[in-house]
């Protein structure tokens, strides 16, 4: 991954973090968001 590919799930896991009501980013939330990634990279896939 890219440090701004890197950058940009960390700002989706503060985000799902927020949501949940955490005081700070956790494992859960980090691998959320990196499953989030996995889905749109495998979504946009198929276009290709």
């Amino acid at each position: 991954m890219s440090a701004r590919a890197i950058h940009r799930a960390l700002r989706v896991a503060r985000t799902i973090a927020d949501l949940a009501g955490a005081a700070g980013v956790g494992e859960l939330a980090l691998a959320e968001a990196l499953q989030y990634r996995a889905y749109e990279a495998q979504r946009f896939a198929a276009f290709s």
